[in-house]
């Protein structure tokens, strides 16, 4: 890879919405600032192996991006949505005083009412994280062509309803923070899946998303919410280390060598979770983070608390029955020695994406095995495989197909 494709790449790593943002900021339009920015990527190829990598190649694509916008608008292609450049930059000033990043500003932008709020998380993913519509749609568990569709007509949706690119009030907060928490918390799982060798180039979204989940606790220290994402997240973290063996081969939390994880960032996480907690305001991630908790005491009390954990999954899933807490749900139950209360669990998920969902398919898989009906259980196995997009996830189940795990 050239220097100067090596540059961009950086530049596209790290700042993409920080340049989306303030590119957006002018026209209120997201697709034609991501349209420009491509394009100023696509001269930067071109023309810095001629002239050389600038000193500040952000300032260079964001000098470009705005070039072939003002060339746009100057056609006559976004006057009809150009504001008022006293009052835009009045409001510019406001926004970068009250918000400390440009990538959060973004995010709650993208959580405005007017917008579908299924389509907010994934909106905020592919316009702050730059992430492809099948990845997002990999992270949601829906098709890529469906999500496709939302994302446009997300984005079609601020731009011709001219949605401002203003700061919340405070009677707006807790809606739109629920949806920006839950698209950093799918950006640390699209890195967190990359840890595990998915892609390499997205293994900094776990620490991006979790630098995110910080500025957030510190925008609003009175949300109860922010701070058990944030300690969930850095549950997870504590045990990157761990999920690898000495060969380089996944390892299930249930079988993880707790002396390697990570005790600093465990005590971070719980003192976060102990702090939300008296706020005495029950939240999704905190309930999440809670059922971590439970499961790092165990090179404490050297065992796992099964009937703590069964009662935290009761009171996600009554709370919010998703697809992923159905199945680990089942999960739990399946670890406490219930297999066949597992496997009707199981059984009875009705999602349309159940059949897709892989998880699902490992832990029936497991219910399966653990009640000796094997023929099922190797086909589940089968199609668990099949479903596997981490190649590490994928080889351990193969060597579970061949009787070596």
């Amino acid at each position: 890879m050239t220097a100067a494709a090596r540059a961009a790449e950086q530049a596209a790593r790290t700042s993409y919405g920080r340049l989306v943002s303030i590119l957006a900021a002018r026209t209120r339009d997201i697709a034609a600032a991501e349209d420009a920015l491509a394009e100023a990527f696509a001269n930067a190829l071109a023309s810095w192996p001629v002239s050389g990598v600038p000193r500040n190649p952000e300032a260079w694509l964001i000098t470009a991006a705005r070039h072939r916008l003002l060339n746009e608008w100057r056609a006559g292609a976004l006057r009809d949505r150009a504001t008022d450049e006293v009052e835009r930059r009045q409001e510019e000033r406001r926004i970068v005083e009250e918000f400390p990043d440009e990538r959060l500003k973004l995010l709650f932008v993208c959580a405005h009412p007017a917008i579908e709020a299924s389509v907010r998380p994934a909106l905020m993913l592919q316009t702050v994280l730059g992430l492809d519509a099948a990845r997002i749609a990999s992270a949601f568990a829906v098709r890529p062509s469906a999500m496709s569709q939302r994302l446009v007509r997300a984005k079609a949706k601020i731009r011709d309803a001219r949605i401002p690119f203003a700061v919340p009030g405070d009677e707006d907060w807790p809606d739109r923070l629920q949806d920006v928490l839950d698209a950093i918390y799918a950006a640390y799982g699209v890195g967190w899946d990359a840890l595990a060798g998915t892609d390499a180039d997205l293994q900094g979204l776990a620490e991006e998303a979790i630098d995110l989940g910080r500025l957030v606790v510190g925008l609003l220290p009175a949300e109860p919410e922010p701070k058990g994402l944030l300690a969930l997240m850095l549950f997870c973290e504590a045990r990157r280390t761990a999920r690898f063996d000495d060969g380089g081969f996944f390892v299930p939390l249930h079988e993880q060598d707790a002396s390697r994880w990570n005790r600093i960032l465990i005590i971070e996480a719980e003192s976060l979770l102990e702090e939300a907690s008296r706020h005495r305001r029950f939240g999704l991630y905190q309930c999440e983070a809670a059922i971590q908790s439970v499961h790092v005491q165990r090179p404490i009390t050297g065992t796992v608390n099964h009937e703590a954990l069964e009662l935290l999954y009761r009171l996600r899933v009554a709370a919010s029955p998703s697809l992923g807490a159905l199945v680990a749900q089942a999960g739990a139950r399946l670890h406490a020695g219930k297999a066949v209360e597992a496997l009707a669990d199981l059984d009875a998920i009705a999602s349309p994406e159940r059949d897709r969902y892989q998880p699902y398919w490992v832990t029936r898989w497991a219910c399966l095995k653990a009640l000796g009906r094997l023929p099922e259980a190797e086909a589940a196995l089968s199609v668990a495989i099949g479903l596997s997009e981490q190649p590490a996830v994928r080889a351990y189940l193969l060597r579970a197909q061949a009787g070596e795990a």
